[in-house]
């Protein structure tokens, strides 16, 4: 290393250039890394452009005491370019040597944003997204400061909540923008084992803290939430959910009540729709209402709907099969027999409790609890997408319906979204995946957000990832995965995007309209009463011990059987 660290880089960028920043440099003690030039720019793009870093020059940022500085020049890190009396920030997306140049790098970067620049100490503020005006080829590159992210990161006044820490600082906080991340969708992404289900709690349980009259539905498949949220939130799962079964529409009773396919399907459905409208119409609220469909939410009883299929069934001719009056009438005598089916299939049901269930769904009022953890744990697997489609629909007519009253917006967070919203290959055609895929395209005109927690990007369908506006990555192991995440972020995220498979347990990469930039994120720790239910078993301490199992498996084998 030489005496002055200005010489290293006029052998890289030619003295005409390093004669441009006037920073003084110290004869001795070490350089002024934030004030001394990183790099050269080659070669502009619309969104990114190539830059020229000097090797001597980061080596020597390497072992600066700012962390932002020590990064800069390496893969993930920003740097800013001057402009004018303006900066460009810009994010380092790769790095290869330069064989014509000995200490040279080559990088791509994507730019970010732009800022003024404080006269006295040189730092961005006022930061934008997007750029209006771009360097030209000679311009200087310089490292971005732990002050400069500051004024980056820093809220601009709109409703934000913190998650934790931005990579690599130590103390600049991590903020999402509330109204923009729920106003365009968000997803969150991970492989297993990488903390998501503890992410999405933080997550929650901040936009809670911050909005306690919020209107929150999470539908959880493995019951991990209920712990999590057993205090601020109100938990439903089939002992208390009491979901009525007049509630589906015709598409979802088909579901449920046929299992035939093909032309046998078809003959099914036409004599299901002509008589679940006769059992809908004997109801006194159908008779005062004049016109009603076969998907109106109007009670009726079961009895009803197997008595009119007696009665279909009695007036046929002999010519005319009875296969199909049979096989849903003992499709439905099956449902109201199995215990399993009661939270859905009861008796006790049959009341107009529509408000009520909706009310207690939406949190409307929220008697301080905004969130409703729906466990479908327990529902039958051959119905859980029904319940699914059920209560997402639910969502979805209500604010369709309440554009009137100006009601207030609904946050649907769907865990295993994959399940539910399957691409192409593996679609079945199901309700649930026609109404998750609506409300994803159309949910934001009518004050619906859709959350989407998923491990499997790849497998969700193929235009529902790129409706989220906000995108939260952490690590994926698939390079499907990683690649489908990558087609869905925008531009500027790339150099970020990199380094998914690198993130640790904790962190993310997040982009898109709920931060100011693309950032990478340390999540906070979250309290042990506020975890979800997801810890790994160990296999070492559960396998040491020993007594007990033979009352242990009796009691399995009986809550096994009592469920029916």
């Amino acid at each position: 290393m030489t005496d002055h660290p200005r010489q290293d880089f006029e052998r890289f960028t030619g003295p005409e250039l390093a004669a441009e920043d006037d920073a003084p440099a110290a004869s001795s003690g070490p350089p002024d890394n934030a004030r001394l030039p990183i790099g050269v720019v080659l070669e502009i793009s619309g969104s990114g452009s190539q830059i020229a870093f000097d090797l001597q020059r980061i080596n020597e940022c390497m072992a600066d005491p700012d962390p932002s500085v020590a990064l800069a020049g390496q893969v993930g890190s920003q740097i800013k370019i001057r402009v004018g009396d303006a900066w460009l920030l810009a994010s380092v997306r790769d790095q290869r040597k330069d064989r014509r140049t000995e200490g040279g790098i080559i990088a791509h970067i994507d730019f970010l944003g732009e800022g003024g620049e404080e006269k006295l100490t040189g730092r961005i503020h006022g930061f934008k997204r997007g750029v209006t005006r771009y360097p030209v080829p000679g311009a200087l590159c310089y490292p971005a400061t732990t002050r400069d992210l500051e004024q980056i990161y820093a809220s601009d006044g709109r409703a934000s909540v913190t998650i934790g820490k931005v990579f690599p600082t130590k103390d600049i906080r991590a903020g999402l923008y509330i109204d923009a991340m729920l106003g365009k969708h968000f997803a969150l992404l991970g492989s297993t084992g990488t903390g998501k289900s503890t992410s999405a709690a933080l997550i929650l349980h901040r936009i809670c803290e911050a909005a306690p009259k919020g209107h929150i539905v999470m539908i959880d498949p493995h019951g991990e939430y209920s712990a999590a949220f057993r205090q601020t939130g109100q938990i439903l799962d089939v002992s208390n959910l009491q979901m009525p079964y007049w509630l589906m529409n015709f598409e979802e009773h088909c579901e449920v009540l046929l299992s035939s396919s093909g032309n046998e399907r078809q003959v099914d459905s036409d004599i299901l729709a002509k008589c679940l409208l006769a059992a809908r119409g004997r109801n006194r609220l159908a008779q005062t209402m004049g016109k009603i469909t076969v998907d109106s939410p109007i009670p009726y009883l079961l009895s009803d709907l197997s008595n009119i299929l007696q009665d279909e069934m009695g007036k046929l001719d002999k010519a005319t099969s009875s296969a199909p009056y049979m096989r849903i009438k003992g499709k439905l005598d099956e449902l109201k027999a199995d215990p399993r089916y009661q939270f859905l299939f009861s008796g006790m049901l049959v009341g107009d409790t529509m408000a009520n269930f909706i009310g207690k769904i939406f949190r409307m009022p929220g008697n301080g609890k905004p969130i409703s953890i729906i466990d479908v744990s327990g529902v039958p697997s051959d119905i859980t997408s029904t319940v699914v489609a059920v209560l997402s629909r639910l969502v979805f007519d209500f604010a369709i319906w309440g554009r009137e009253e100006k009601t207030r917006p609904v946050l649907l967070v769907c865990e295993e979204a994959h399940r539910y919203v399957p691409n192409e290959k593996n679609s079945d055609g199901s309700s649930v995946a026609k109404i998750l895929s609506r409300i994803a395209k159309e949910g934001r005109k009518y004050g619906i957000s859709l959350g989407l927690i998923t491990q499997r990007p790849s497998d969700l369908a193929e235009g529902v990832l790129s409706q989220c506006g906000t995108i939260i990555a952490m690590r994926l192991n698939n390079d499907r995965d990683q690649a489908f995440v990558k087609a869905a972020m925008p531009e500027g995220a790339r150099g970020f995007l990199d380094s998914i498979p690198a993130l640790r347990n904790r962190e993310c990469i997040i982009c898109g309209e709920g931060v100011a930039i693309p950032i990478r994120v340390t999540f906070d720790t979250l309290e042990e009463h506020k975890r979800p239910a997801s810890e790994d078993p160990s296999f070492v301490d559960l396998w040491s011990r020993d007594g007990g199992e033979e009352e242990l498996v009796e009691r399995v084998v009986m809550r096994w059987r009592s469920q029916g």
